[in-house]
Order: structure tokens, then C-alpha cells, then sequence
């Protein structure tokens, strides 16, 4: 759980589920909430699959999933396991000859439908070749493509059709002795999503990849994703999240830790806390933002910055933010370290002061981190060494 024992009102107590492993990331226990997104290239076109796969690695996706429909692409999935600098999830459909071939090629994590890769014999492959190689599995379940014979059943796509879909997959898996899954069980509603999942928390302690399958462009997709996953975080349901947008997959990744970030879950980078500006700002608080933004995307310390436009509220978000800047008048304005006033500065090196003060302040932190980490023995890398950094 989150704890705060000041702020009582901000514990989220998580949901217990078992731990599994996708590649070299915990998913699930108390592991961090990782951070996926998934591929939009050729597979097949090695070069350009491993730099996006790069890019979102470096915005920090823990996982990222690539969709392997046919044989050139489990071929290339051989190059970009190998290079690729997160764990990789082969993205299995219909064939299971596929999901055999992608744990082969080292994919880290099949995602798959059970019931719809054929016979018990072939699941039986399958699962063999995730033993061998030491893959996981998703169990994917989506509201659009649910088995005929319970949408027979129950007329429509709906939370008791996708959770009896889901243990119909897991019993699958146990029925051959693998236990190394995660399962998830999307849809483009938000209601429904986050009732199947809700039901879907109680009947199994799988860890769960949470998602809004199909939520749209980067605003309306980002809305819903916040709603939809919000909720179901907050209730403590979720170890694993992706964010669904017809968009960059970078931007996936930036929103899917905005949302963590929010909820206190994660903590990776800069969190910037502005004002919408209004006819009191002291300066161009817009422009500053989205200059600010861009940037500080290098710093991967959390940290948090307040711009604010004028002296109403910027004091006192100042006091709860690691640097702030709050608009005065005559072209400059009061600078806060530590929530406590430290000097004005003029508005016209405002921008590059901030970011000098931001880099400074990150290598500090670093720097304590480096020293604590080999008091300690080392503490890893990737998501689980976040766990150590969030404390």
C-alpha cells in the first residue's frame, strides 16, 4: 500500500496478488505498478521496431509489447529481444505456432487467449514453450472478441461474460501446471471495464494488467484511460498498466505515469504543478510550462516544481514542492527551495534558471541515492530499484 500516516486520506491499500516475472520486472506482490505500452511499426522492419522500442524505453516504459501476426515477425522478434533494453511481450492472436515461435525468439511474456489458439494440445505446447524459455503469459480478455458461446449466454459483452472468459483461461493454464500469468480484461467502456475488472479482483489473485482498450485520441484517450484506470487504482486493483491512445506510444507512456504519478504510485520525474494563468500573472505561465516541460524530460528523479502566475496561491504551493516559482511584478519573481524563500529572479532567465535548478537539485539526489545503494549492497535496476527509491 501507499502509506502516509499524516495524510491518512491518501492511502491506497492495494490489492494482494502474487508476483510473477516478466523478463527481469517484478509484476505483481509489492512490486511497483510498471508502466507498458506496445509497438505501432513493421515488426518485421527490425531497425524501425527497435527505435520506437528505444524511445519508450526511454520515456520509461518497463514493458513494452510487439505484435507478432506472422513468421517474419517472430523472426525479427529474435534481433529486438536481444537489443531491446526492456522486457518484450509477443503479441499472440490466432496461431499458436506464433506464441512457440515468440518464447523461442525470447520474448519475455506471451500475451495470448487461451481459447482461442485451438485444442488442449496446443495450449499444452504453447505452455511447454513458456516453461522452457522462462516466458510468463497475459491472459488477454477483451469485450470485443469474447467466446460465441457466452456471448450465447448472456446476450451481450458484460462483466459476468468477460470474468467466466478470464477463469476459463486460467483453469487452462493451471490444468497444465503454469502459473506464471497475469490477466486482464479489457473493453472500450469505461463502466464496463471497470466492473469486469472489479469482479475480476475477487475471483483470482493473478496480478492484473489494467487497461481501456481502444480509448481514443491523445485528449479523449487520455480522459478516459484517467477515469477508467484511476478508479480502479485507487481501489487498489492494478500491478500492471497500459494506456490505449491513437497516439505516439511515447505518449502512452508520459500518461500512463502521469496517472500513477497523480495517485502517488509512481514517482518518476518531474511533476510540475501550474496555475491556468489569468489576468494576475506575473509572467507567460503557458509558455513557461511548455517550455519547462520539454525541457526536463531528461530527469528521471521525481521531483516536484510549482509555476505559478501570481502570489495568491503560488506561496503556498511553493511550501509543498521541492523548487517554485511564483510571478511578483516589475519582471520578476520569488524563487522557493525547499518551501522556503530563497531569491527573486527576473522573468527573462526565469526558464533557464529553473532548469538549472532542477538539474542541480537531481544530482543531488542521485548522488544520495548512489551513496545509500552501496551502503546497502545495490538495489537493481529498473522498476525495482524505484522500489527502493519510492521507499
Amino acid at each position: 500500500m501507499t502509506h502516509n500516516p499524516i495524510r491518512p486520506w491518501r492511502n491506497i491499500d492495494r490489492r494482494v496478488s502474487r508476483r510473477i516475472m516478466v523478463g527481469n520486472v517484478p509484476v505483481g506482490g509489492d512490486a511497483p505498478i510498471t508502466v507498458q505500452t506496445m509497438t505501432n511499426t513493421d515488426t518485421s522492419d527490425v531497425a524501425a521496431t527497435l527505435a520506437q522500442v528505444i524511445r519508450v524505453a526511454e520515456a520509461g516504459a518497463d514493458i513494452v509489447r510487439i505484435s507478432t501476426p506472422d513468421e517474419a515477425s517472430t523472426r525479427a522478434l529474435r534481433e529486438i529481444c536481444r537489443e531491446s533494453p526492456v522486457p518484450v511481450v509477443a503479441d499472440i492472436h490466432f496461431h499458436y505456432r506464433r506464441a512457440i515461435e515468440a518464447a523461442e525468439a525470447g520474448a519475455a511474456c506471451l500475451r495470448i487467449n487461451p481459447g482461442n489458439i485451438g485444442s488442449a494440445d496446443r495450449v499444452r505446447e504453447v505452455v511447454k514453450a513458456a516453461k522452457d524459455h522462462g516466458a510468463s503469459i497475459r491472459i488477454g480478455v477483451n469485450a470485443g472478441s469474447l467466446e460465441k458461446h457466452l456471448l450465447d449466454k448472456y446476450g451481450e459483452p458484460c462483466p459476468d461474460a468477460m470474468v467466466e472468459s478470464g477463469l476459463d483461461h486460467i483453469k487452462l493454464l493451471q490444468d497444465n501446471d503454469f502459473h506464471e500469468f497475469k490477466i486482464s480484461c479489457k473493453a472500450s467502456d469505461v463502466f464496463l471495464a471497470a466492473a469486469a475488472y472489479q469482479q475480476l479482483a475477487e475471483a483470482t489473485d493473478a496480478p492484473i494488467h489494467l487497461g481501456i482498450t481502444e480509448a481514443g485520441g491523445l485528449v479523449s484517450g487520455t480522459v478516459k484511460s484517467a477515469i477508467g484506470l484511476g478508479s480502479l487504482l485507487w481501489a487498489g486493483i492494478g500491478d500492471t498498466i497500459r494506456v490505449s491512445l491513437s497516439a505516439d506510444p511515447v505518449e502512452e507512456v508520459k500518461v500512463g505515469y502521469e496517472i500513477l504519478k497523480s495517485m502517488g504510485l509512481r514517482t518518476r520525474g518531474v511533476q510540475i504543478i501550474s496555475c491556468p494563468s489569468c489576468a494576475r500573472q506575473g509572467f507567460d505561465v503557458i509558455r513557461t510550462v511548455e517550455a519547462l516541460e520539454k525541457r526536463l524530460e531528461h530527469i528521471k528523479v521525481p521531483m516536484s516544481l510549482s509555476i505559478i502566475g501570481c502570489v495568491v496561491n503560488g506561496p503556498g504551493e511553493a511550501l509543498m514542492t521541492d523548487i517554485g516559482f511564483t510571478g511578483g511584478g516589475a519582471g520578476s519573481g520569488m524563487v522557493y527551495l525547499a518551501g522556503r524563500q530563497s531569491h527573486k529572479q527576473g522573468n527573462d532567465r526565469m526558464i533557464d534558471h529553473i532548469v538549472d535548478l532542477v538539474e542541480k537539485r537531481a544530482a543531488e539526489i542521485e548522488a544520495a541515492g548512489e551513496a545509500a545503494g552501496e551502503a546497502a549492497g545495490g538495489a537493481g535496476t529498473g522498476a525495482a530499484a524505484e522500489a527502493v527509491a519510492e521507499g
